[in-house]
């Protein structure tokens, strides 16, 4: 199945998500509050309409797990080979506060591992991929572009720009290092920094969702770290049968 799917062709309609959010993004829009209290914007929904139908068309057999889509029970997916694990916007806050720091999020999921990602950041037109066995990418440039040869003297450590918790920040403060490097960014860009070597560590001890990750794992994963559980120190999984991450830490 995997060998079957062209990231070219992702990456082609994470470019068209990209384009009409942009144009959404470009003038006033209207907000509305879901029942979790969290935003949602008609980029949010225009970007999942056009990622589902080109999924849809392109990929018929595989299903389609989206943010934005009403959510099907866990008895009728948890024996799914492959599936579709989508954030048409992940950052919504940071496109409603107009930072540039949000992400159209597509991801490929074999059983309960990230096989294949799209992260695709269009207000600053960053493109990270990954598929497995193929490595990762950032605009073409294969990742990591950086590597850190001397974490003990200094650690680049990258959090929540919107979600910063108290637990995130003792874990950081903790860390086994002379020097800390502590940048904020939104949305599954942190799981990119890390990917790319721009950042050492990502802790995120405060929920997050599997679509809010899934691409960016992906390519961490090809870039050579890993998204490990805090509790476990074991990789993250997914279509589990609650849909919250644990708290975890990219390395």
């Amino acid at each position: 199945m995997l060998d079957d799917i062209n990231i070219e062709d992702i990456k082609n309609i994470a470019l068209q998500a990209g384009k009409a959010i942009m144009e959404i993004y470009n003038r006033d829009f209207s907000i509305e509050y879901k029942d979790d209290k969290s935003p949602l914007t008609e980029a949010d929904l225009k970007s999942n309409e056009i990622i589902c139908n080109k999924l849809e068309e392109l990929y018929p057999n595989i299903p389609i797990m989206s943010e934005e889509n009403k959510q099907v029970e866990y008895t009728q997916r948890k024996d799914r080979e492959y599936y579709w694990c989508i954030d048409p916007i992940d950052g919504t806050k940071e496109f409603i506060k107009k930072n540039d720091e949000f992400t159209v999020n597509i991801a490929l999921i074999h059983k309960d591992i990230p096989v294949l990602g799209v992260v695709y950041a269009p207000a600053i037109e960053e493109m990270y991929s990954a598929k497995k066995d193929e490595g990762a990418y950032k605009n073409g440039q294969k990742l990591p572009l950086y590597i850190n040869d001397t974490p003990k003297e200094k650690l680049s450590v990258v959090a929540s720009k919107s979600h910063l918790s108290a637990e995130t920040q003792e874990f950081i403060e903790n860390l086994d290092t002379k020097e800390i490097e502590q940048v904020s960014k939104g949305s599954s860009l942190k799981l990119c920094m890390v990917a790319e070597g721009v950042a050492d560590i990502y802790p995120r001890l405060a929920p997050t969702m599997e679509w809010d990750t899934a691409a960016a794992d992906a390519i961490v994963r090809e870039a050579g770290k890993m998204t490990f559980q805090y509790e476990n120190d074991q990789p993250v999984v997914y279509n589990k049968k609650n849909l919250l991450n644990p708290w975890f830490v990219v390395k």
